[in-house]
């Protein structure tokens, strides 16, 4: 009997309410509308570590990054911050389990090769790098990909060879016309097919004008937390800025448009499933690795614990294997690995530290609760840190987010200020502009986040 294929589809840096059904923001996704109506939405789905390389770490190993070790950005001058070769991924199960695999776009996992000056034969620079053949692909086989680069209208890509790929095309769109051809080459044996676009990821000057252009005439509405003067990242490591209305709207108006563009190029993929039978057998997934905070609390980009950097979609279609409509059951990116080998029926990892929540897929609420986490990321901050006898890991924040409340834990990340707790109540503050301020006493989410910092060796608690 012929097994399900699996096409899992992320874009980097797309936060969950930038949907058009989620009827949260002004954004044009008709065919992700349309998707939806023959899918499961989680409407409750979280990034485990709101930055790429940890989070892509995490959804692949199904592990925490304080156990597969991918705690920051890979990125140079950085000690052993990449997925190491003996974690056990998703791809190298599904290739044991005899699946055709295949990875396209952004990878951002691998050690970058521009390290110490180094200039590698393959054109990487920065912090991007060659994956070559072997363990470091972690089981799949058709490689066309790139480790960390924003050049939006001319990508770059390996194969299996350091010979760059170079092409003047919009990186969704090839990508796209790359995973159609893989898959009308395997649309008869079982495949598994990840692919990793990057926009809505800036910068948002590499967006198609037509996608952009649709946003014209529609009013955009500026979130009630959105602060326009002196924005930062969570990390304060960017100079503050400021826009003008009207610039963030222009500024709001790509980001939709990056959007838009995905929705359109995602519809060429299913349009190819129906046409040759194959969406049925195939559980086709939508998600992302992070959201992106466009301004709320005064923040840009992502690193922190508020929704807008944390909420991801994650939406599943299986034919009629699964129940439509929208489930609150709480999923996090070390959730997904054992939910999808799960709903493939094949065995789950004894490494993965995630929960299986298949049985939402038939309508089940199942209690869950994400745990989410950033560390101290930036080299010198790092170094800093060490100097002074401290360990990183036991800076920056801890989260916990059940269906009804938003807890966090923030140890600052320099070693020297003062550490805050505080909780959200999700559905009466959505704009989390009310934080309640916890005192030194134990309470019950601390509690929850000791025990699992115990059991997974995190240093939160012992600074």
């Amino acid at each position: 009997m012929k097994k399900p294929n699996l096409l899992f589809l992320f874009a980097d840096q797309w936060r969950r309410n930038a949907i058009g059904f989620m009827n949260k923001e002004e954004v044009l996704t008709p065919n992700l509308d349309n998707f939806s109506k023959e899918a499961m939405t989680f409407t409750n789905a979280y990034s485990t570590c709101p930055l790429c390389s940890p989070s892509r770490a995490t959804i692949l190993t199904g592990k925490y990054p304080i156990s597969h070790g991918v705690i920051t950005n890979c990125k140079p001058n950085l000690d052993n911050v990449y997925l190491k070769e003996n974690e056990i991924t998703i791809g190298d199960v599904l290739k044991k389990e005899g699946y055709s695999t295949g990875y396209i776009g952004k990878w951002h996992l691998d050690d970058p090769e521009a390290q110490n000056g180094n200039t590698p034969i393959s054109g990487a620079k920065n912090w991007d790098a060659y994956t070559p053949p072997g363990p470091k692909r972690h089981g799949f086989d058709f490689w066309y990909s790139y480790g960390a680069d924003d050049n939006h209208f001319t990508p770059h890509y390996w194969n299996d060879s350091p010979e760059q790929i170079k092409v003047n095309k919009w990186s969704v769109e090839h990508e796209t016309d790359i995973a159609l051809d893989f898959i009308s080459k395997n649309k008869d044996d079982n495949f598994a097919l990840f692919v990793s676009w990057n926009p809505p990821h800036t910068p948002l000057d590499q967006i198609p004008q037509e996608y952009v252009d649709l946003y014209k005439d529609i009013d955009i509405k500026i979130r009630e937390n959105v602060i326009l003067e002196n924005i930062i990242d969570h990390p304060k490591t960017i100079e503050p800025f400021s826009f003008t209305k009207e610039k963030y709207i222009d500024m709001v108006k790509r980001y939709y448009g990056a959007i838009t563009g995905v929705d359109i190029n995602f519809q060429r993929i299913i349009k190819y499933l129906k046409d040759n039978n194959l969406f049925e057998d195939t559980i086709v997934v939508v998600t992302a690795d992070h959201g992106e905070m466009l301004c709320s609390h005064g923040l840009w980009s992502k690193h922190v614990w508020y929704d807008e950097s944390l909420s991801v979609p994650f939406i599943v279609s299986y034919g009629n294997n699964i129940k439509y409509g929208f489930n609150e059951t709480v999923l996090s990116g070390v959730d997904i690995m054992p939910t999808l080998l799960s709903m493939l029926n094949i065995n789950i990892p004894d490494s993965v530290e995630g929960k299986d929540l298949s049985l939402a897929f038939q309508g089940k609420y199942i209690e869950n609760t994400a745990i989410t986490m950033c560390y101290p990321g930036n080299q010198n901050l790092i170094k800093t840190l060490k100097k002074e006898g401290k360990n990183p890991l036991a800076y920056g924040w801890r989260s916990i987010i059940s269906k009804d409340e938003t807890y966090v834990y923030f140890n600052s990340y320099d070693g020297k200020t003062t550490q805050e707790e505080f909780v959200y109540k999700n559905k009466e503050d959505e704009y989390q502009l009310n934080p309640i301020y916890l005192d030194k006493n134990e309470n019950k989410w601390r509690g929850i986040l000791r025990t699992w910092a115990e059991n997974f060796k995190d240093p939160i608690f012992k600074k």
